[in-house]
């Protein structure tokens, strides 16, 4: 793509969303998971979900599939979920206490630490070494109970800046590795990626697109603070104490596809998937007090279901306004889009690198 203009940083006071060729040019696929995946810290799973050996979980990192495993030692780290041999998974979903990563096409077993182990018929392979094959592996940082994982650390912010003042809003209170109780639910969307974290970095849409969370979220003290690799909105939450009673709802987002909703009582993640420029899939992990209620917990599930299946029709709608040909590039609102705007120059900056701007 030849378009190098686009990649110039604009102040907030005059700037203007991206052109509609980054989310329906069919180059723009693998230009974002050099450019950006490849180099950014990923969220892989919650601890909940790894506590003892063998417990693993499964990612797709833009493309990349990865296992997350707890070894025999008690370390947490990430593979390629790509065996050696032919490029067979290792798992094809999450799992609990196995002994080993036994690849499902042709039975390749390989430790937890991600040593070969064994390979089934390969004795007449003329100078096979076993001892010499491992998984490759990524960085690995466990923080606020949450597994990250990077493809290219030398390339990937420095952690610290990554997740700089989280812990400090937080507090101890509201530390998000107490949660368990964890619950899935994925949504596929007809959408480039970044039209869907668009989405979610402003809160201009929801008086006119979520009528149910309009009412919990007190929309005129509605603020988005942000950091250089992360940004957070907020509001004053008012609900029922059937559903989260009152406090601050936490809407923080995490460079370059990472969400977290945090709510009284409720940690929820989402992992924006590219599927391709056009697609991707929304994985919402939920996780809850472990003395939480039932009830409470079914009726926040419900509510999220509603307002996901809002945000999918209007993402679906805004892509194929992008793809009709008749998008120029609309201003930004310096109010209620600052988080568009910070995404938009992460955006631009990584453009740049990668076109050696």
């Amino acid at each position: 793509m030849n378009a190098q203009p686009d990649f110039a940083p604009q102040p907030p006071e005059t700037a203007t969303a991206l052109p509609a060729r980054y989310y329906v040019d069919t180059a723009m696929a693998a230009i974002d998971r050099r450019a950006i995946f490849d180099r950014a810290w990923q969220l892989i799973a919650h601890v909940s979900q790894l506590r003892e050996p063998g417990d693993h979980a499964i990612a797709d990192l833009a493309g990349l599939p990865v296992i997350a495993v707890r070894g025999a030692d008690g370390d947490i780290r990430v593979f390629h979920n790509v065996c050696r041999h032919r490029a067979g998974p290792l798992a094809q979903c999450d799992g609990l206490a196995a002994k080993a990563l036994r690849c499902r096409y042709h039975g390749w077993t390989y430790t937890l630490e991600g040593q070969l182990r064994s390979a089934p018929e390969m004795k007449d392979a003329r100078d096979f070494d076993v001892a010499g094959i491992r998984l490759p592996q990524l960085a690995v940082m466990v923080w606020q109970g949450l597994v990250f994982a990077a493809v290219d650390e030398t390339h990937a912010p420095a952690f610290e800046a990554f997740v700089e003042g989280i812990d400090a809003r937080l507090g101890a209170e509201r530390g998000l590795e107490r949660y368990g109780n964890h619950h899935r639910v994925s949504y596929d969307i007809a959408c480039n990626w970044k039209v869907y974290v668009d989405n979610y970095l402003e809160g201009y849409h929801v008086p006119h697109v979520h009528p149910g969370l309009n009412r919990l979220l007190d929309y005129r003290s509605y603020r988005t603070e942000l950091m250089h690799w992360h940004s957070l909105q907020w509001s004053p939450l008012e609900s029922d104490d059937s559903l989260y009673g009152n406090g601050d709802a936490l809407y923080y987002w995490l460079w370059p596809n990472t969400m977290l909703n945090i709510l009284p009582g409720r940690l929820q993640t989402n992992r924006v998937v590219p599927l391709g420029v056009d697609r991707c899939r929304v994985i919402f992990d939920s996780y809850y007090d472990l003395a939480g209620d039932d009830a409470k917990r079914e009726a926040d599930l419900a509510f999220s279901d509603e307002v996901q299946h809002e945000d999918l029709g209007i993402c679906e709608d805004v892509q194929r306004g992008f793809a009709s040909g008749s998008y120029v590039p609309g201003r930004l609102n310096p109010l209620r889009e600052t988080g568009v705007h910070h995404f938009h120059e992460l955006l631009r900056a990584a453009y740049r690198a990668d076109a050696g701007a």
